[in-house]
């Protein structure tokens, strides 16, 4: 009787060759539903579709469970279809693999594909809750778990556009994983988003107003900036959709429930700044 063959999601197959084990950086294979490296480390694929490529400490999840849902709420009204579509105007038409950090949801990166129909997306996070739903966003988005701020399970120049999206950065392993004259698209909040609600809701997280010239400081070694947009655009939002905005932010965090339940409908301010950079 012939061993039943390996199980792995169809979004995963075409990163398998750019994975390496994030703790001896040898090609991983997968068996079954593990995948392995020949230092016999192991990283199991969950049932919900992703890999988990987690290793020692648990990593600090970006997103909760309350947090992932009501992202995944909140962007499946399209209210943020306007940032999808500045994001597809700026990324490189060229782009195969394209790596997507603290996806959450995968919502941007299922965009994008659909905007790229040759390219292949994987989205990283920690959250389990959101990996679970990105595990499905899209037929060309695989899934997987790992630290932001450690090194990449990836191969050297295996990426061709590294995605960030009101995430955080780890400016060196971008470069490193990206092949040569890859690019990086970064989107970030401007000083005026969400300002009324900032306004109303007193523990909202406020917004550094050094953030353009840290972010500068530490792509500026490694990147060079080819093109940067600004999107600003009112959003008139239900009192639900108001509060899950809110609620998946990390301004969550902060906010309490009387606070939360308080948000009632009303216009918000919309103002991202996106940028286009390539790998030096």
């Amino acid at each position: 009787m012939s061993r039943p063959q390996p199980v792995l999601p169809l979004a995963l197959s075409p990163w398998l060759e750019a994975l390496a084990c994030p703790l001896c950086r040898q090609p991983l294979r997968l068996e079954e539903r593990t995948l392995r490296c020949p230092g016999r480390h192991s990283f199991d694929l969950a049932r919900a579709g992703y890999a988990s490529l987690l290793t020692g400490a648990r990593a600090t999840s970006g997103d909760d469970d309350d947090m992932a849902r009501a992202r995944d709420s909140f962007l499946a009204t399209g209210a943020y279809e306007g940032l999808r579509e500045a994001l597809c105007e700026l990324a490189p038409g060229a782009a195969r693999r394209i790596l997507d950090i603290g996806g959450g949801t995968g919502y941007y990166l299922s965009g994008l594909l659909d905007h790229l129909p040759a390219a292949q997306g994987m989205v990283v996070d920690t959250s389990v809750r959101a990996l679970r739903f990105a595990a499905r966003a899209h037929e060309r988005a695989a899934a997987a778990a790992w630290d932001v701020f450690s090194p990449f399970p990836l191969r050297d120049g295996t990426v061709d556009l590294v995605l960030d999206v009101f995430a955080p950065r780890n400016p060196a392993e971008f470069a490193r994983v990206l092949a040569p004259g890859g690019h990086l698209l970064v989107i970030r909040p401007a000083a005026d988003h969400l300002a009324e609600l900032r306004a109303l809701v007193p523990g909202m997280v406020g917004l550094d107003p050094h953030k353009e010239e840290r972010l500068h400081t530490s792509l500026d070694p490694l990147f060079s900036t080819e093109e940067r947009r600004e999107t600003r655009f009112p959003l008139t939002l239900s009192a639900r959709s108001a509060r899950d905005l809110v609620a998946m932010t990390p301004s969550a965090r902060h906010v309490d429930e009387a606070s939360l339940q308080g948000i009632l409908a009303g216009t918000v301010t919309i103002s991202v700044v996106a940028s286009l950079h390539r790998r030096r």
